[in-house]
């Protein structure tokens, strides 16, 4: 079962995908306005049980980022191998993972528009798995960190590369322009390891292959980041994770190639499924 925050005839609904619509469930269970509030009570399997054999109610319909009122999303930064090697500094691999905010406004859904800003035209793409957490704790070890996840979902973490320059240490500038990236299509449950340990994440522009990892070659496996962020932040029910991008993002050719209105980008990983978005100029 997967789950989604869509819009339909004016209204934010959240509800269960199938192959011939939406089944609305925010109604059924009014005690959870929101997706978020779902898994904030641990229930997932609650509304997977009630959309069982009920109808569709919405055939026609956009997605919404499937977490719009997410309060905080970390990412996480040079996460593969061939992503250091990327920046051509001759660094090692670093001790620790670089990690840096998001907000739920820098984020639309799926099949929506990325928005190139008029202000910068690096708009590039970064696919990557998102993990959303279900149960909170504070210094989870790794052999626990699994039980803490609630569901996994898909990320392009676009981002404005020429502002991530902007200031010394901080790339926040570049990583938050309104709807310049997107999260979902769905939240699919969290159960079984294997849903991330055997994860491929292919990112395709215009049906061009660009990236194309396996998340076992993380430098910081998800049960690391885990780990590590819980050491300084007492994880929340709610919190997203964007766990880290391959090789192969834009701006790392030569020359850098950046997307354009027009321009299609899918981000698909196996068990979950495909994140389409299509590029439009900011209209003023």
């Amino acid at each position: 079962m997967k789950f989604a925050t869509y819009s339909a005839n004016g209204e934010i609904h959240y509800g269960a995908v199938t192959d011939d619509g939406m089944i609305a469930l925010d109604g059924v269970f009014p005690q959870w306005p929101t997706l978020l509030d779902a898994v904030r009570a641990g229930g997932l399997s609650d509304l997977g049980q009630a959309a069982d054999g009920k109808p569709v109610t919405h055939t026609e319909f956009e997605y919404e980022m499937v977490l719009p009122n997410a309060p905080r999303i970390l990412c996480v930064g040079v996460n593969f191998p061939d992503r250091n090697a990327e920046y051509k500094d001759g660094s090692a691999q670093p001790k620790y993972m670089s990690l840096f905010p998001r907000f739920a406004s820098g984020f639309t859904g799926h099949n929506r528009p990325l928005i190139r800003p008029p202000e910068n035209h690096t708009l590039d793409y970064e696919g990557e798995v998102a993990i959303v957490i279900g149960k909170g704790g504070r210094r989870i070890s790794q052999d626990d960190a699994y039980d803490h996840i609630a569901a996994v979902t898909l990320c392009n973490e676009g981002t404005i590369r020429d502002w991530v320059r902007h200031a010394k240490f901080n790339v926040t500038q570049g990583k938050n322009w309104d709807n310049s990236g997107a999260i979902g299509p769905w939240l699919v449950p969290f159960t079984d390891a294997a849903q991330l340990d055997e994860a491929r994440i292919l990112t395709r522009v215009n049906g061009e292959v660009r990236q194309d990892d396996t998340l076992d070659r993380m430098m910081f496996p998800i049960r690391r980041e885990i780990e590590y962020i819980s050491t300084f932040m007492t994880l929340q029910p709610g919190d997203i994770i964007v766990t880290g991008t391959p090789t192969g993002s834009g701006a790392r050719f030569d020359p850098p190639i950046y997307l354009k209105p027009g321009d299609v980008v899918e981000i698909e990983v196996n068990g979950i499924g495909t994140l389409r978005n299509t590029v439009e100029d900011e209209v003023l």
